[in-house]
């Protein structure tokens, strides 16, 4: 905590001049302004405008460098050196069908790296992991660290809530951000999530930084430039990263929505699923294990059912029940195609934006959301489809929302003649 004199240590509005007319700030300033913005002697209309003054003038990597480490002192660390195995984890920006984490961090724990997933809710047209899980009857996401430690050491993997000891400064930042139109400030996405990650303790740590139209980085260059800079943050604080740039310009999978993407990723688990998919949860799998260490095969512990065996350790471990029937939507609608041809366009966010309306995201955190709700998806780019064959189902409690979520659909889905070049999963590979 900031005592009286360290808080008057420097004038919050000089040093938003000083960054406003574009100079560096030193790391005593950065240090200060931090931990006084976490403590309340900056006022949030301070730190409104030094966030603006941000996004304009940017910070460099030494300012950045300080930054995240001064959020990372604004709360605890964990240790997970007492566990009897390396630890690895990996965080995605965000994306609609984004269900990676849950096939994913059991596949790992498989092959005998630790896998401390410490996940958050959806917001917006971006699916949320605990949201996900939670659709399981039973599962809870709040574990103390005790607990985690406890599971990680006997199943291998945890997926749960960040606790508030955690980086405390983003908590309360990202809130701001939220609000005063700052949250594409690149040092601040870059900082937010690298603090957190950092704290967690994880030895090795994998980014899936998402580019395109249901990304939060919709431009390949503003995306490269945040993978660089999470990078460089990670091999700073001695945690081993890489980041893989991978498309989000169509629904990851054949499904957007709570209970359907964890059915979804137990078919993964049992061998099956959209390849695209497999494709992603192989290709990162394969970086944990590499950045821990291993030389473990992560496509034996899929095809054997080693994986599927940890999820449901996993699940059960939390309370849930993995054989339990999932929440299904009381009500459904389908979405026709409307000529023959070849499926050339399937808009991520027309399809996240649909998703959201129907119920399975919130447009505030306090928000409920509907387990069961969702889009189910029968075609994607480069399918042949004929006039009349459904292309969605749409699923919710509220059948009021189906007239909402096809609005948002328009525009999102186009048919041609010839299927259009389309980007490949995985973009590039930076270390």
């Amino acid at each position: 905590m900031a005592t009286e004199f360290t808080a008057q240590a420097y004038s919050a509005v000089e040093l938003i001049r000083i960054k406003r007319d574009g100079g560096p700030l030193d790391d005593a300033q950065i240090t200060w302004l931090i931990e006084a913005y976490t403590d309340g002697h900056v006022a949030d209309e301070q730190m409104s405008a030094m966030a603006m003054a941000i996004l304009f003038r940017g910070l460099d990597d030494r300012e950045l460098a300080t930054w995240t480490q001064a959020m990372i002192d604004t709360g605890v660390r964990l240790d997970f050196s007492g566990l009897n195995r390396p630890t690895s984890d990996k965080h995605s920006t965000g994306g609609v069908g984004d269900k990676i984490t849950l096939p994913l961090a059991p596949l790992v724990a498989a092959c005998g790296v630790a896998v401390p997933q410490l996940s958050g809710r959806g917001l917006g047209h971006t699916g949320g992991t605990l949201d996900k899980m939670e659709s399981i009857p039973g599962w809870r996401a709040s574990l103390n660290n005790d607990e985690m430690l406890r599971q990680l050491d006997e199943v291998g993997a945890v997926i749960c809530a960040a606790g508030d000891g955690l980086a405390r400064a983003d908590k309360k930042l990202y809130a701001l951000r939220d609000v005063t139109g700052t949250v594409e400030a690149i040092p601040l996405i870059a900082s937010s999530i690298m603090s957190k990650k950092i704290a967690e303790g994880t030895g090795a740590l994998v980014l899936d930084v998402k580019v395109g139209s249901g990304a939060f980085m919709k431009d390949l260059a503003d995306a490269r430039e945040l993978a660089h800079r999470m990078v460089a943050l990670g091999k700073a604080a001695d945690v081993k990263t890489v980041a893989l740039l991978t498309d989000m310009s169509t629904p990851l999978g054949l499904t957007a929505g709570n209970a359907l993407e964890v059915k979804e990723s137990v078919e993964v688990l049992a061998g099956g699923g959209p390849a695209d998919v497999v494709e992603l949860t192989l290709a990162l799998a394969t970086e944990m294990l590499r950045a821990a260490g291993s030389e473990a095969d992560p496509e034996k512990a899929l095809k054997d059912g080693s994986a599927m065996d940890v999820w449901q350790r996993m699940v059960r471990a939390q309370g849930g029940d993995p054989d339990a029937e999932l929440p299904v939507a009381r009500h459904t609608d389908d979405v026709l195609a409307e000529s023959d041809g070849i499926l050339t366009t399937l808009d991520a966010m027309a399809v996240g934006v649909a998703a959201w309306r129907l119920g399975a995201g919130r447009a505030r955190k306090e928000d409920p959301v509907q387990a069961g709700a969702g889009i189910v998806m029968h075609a994607k780019p480069g399918d042949r489809v004929s006039k009349g064959q459904p292309l969605l189902t749409l699923h919710t409690d509220t059948p009021d929302a189906f007239e909402r979520a096809r609005e948002a659909l328009a525009g999102g889905i186009e048919i041609g003649e010839q299927a259009a070049e389309r980007s490949p999963l995985l973009i590039d590979r930076i270390d």
